[in-house]
């Protein structure tokens, strides 16, 4: 079981850019592994996520700890802000702590 972050290297948007960015750079920074599902490099990875979610309209990104959701983005910025994004990610509280 891991984290996997469904994204997208293709947008015109700066802003999902950033939000992506801001998801890697804490799991990286905190030493947590990740797999990264491009959906923008085929049709098949978007549909998957959006059956998982049954939402037919879910963009990315998505974030998973094997087959849980944790959330999307906003649900991610806000266990930021409120110190609870190891609970967020749904890690073991004692795995790579700092």
């Amino acid at each position: 079981m891991g984290v996997t972050i469904y994204y997208t290297t293709i947008t015109a948007s700066t802003k999902i850019d950033k939000i992506q960015n801001q998801i890697f750079n804490l799991l990286e920074g905190n030493h947590i592994p990740f797999k990264l599902v491009d959906v923008s490099t085929d049709k098949a990875f978007m549909e998957n996520l959006r059956q998982k979610l049954g939402d037919p309209n879910a963009l990315p990104p998505q974030i998973f700890n094997g087959d849980q959701y944790c959330g999307d983005f906003d649900a991610f910025f806000n266990a930021v802000e409120n110190g609870s994004w190891r609970a967020f990610f749904k890690l073991d509280p004692t795995q790579n702590q700092k």
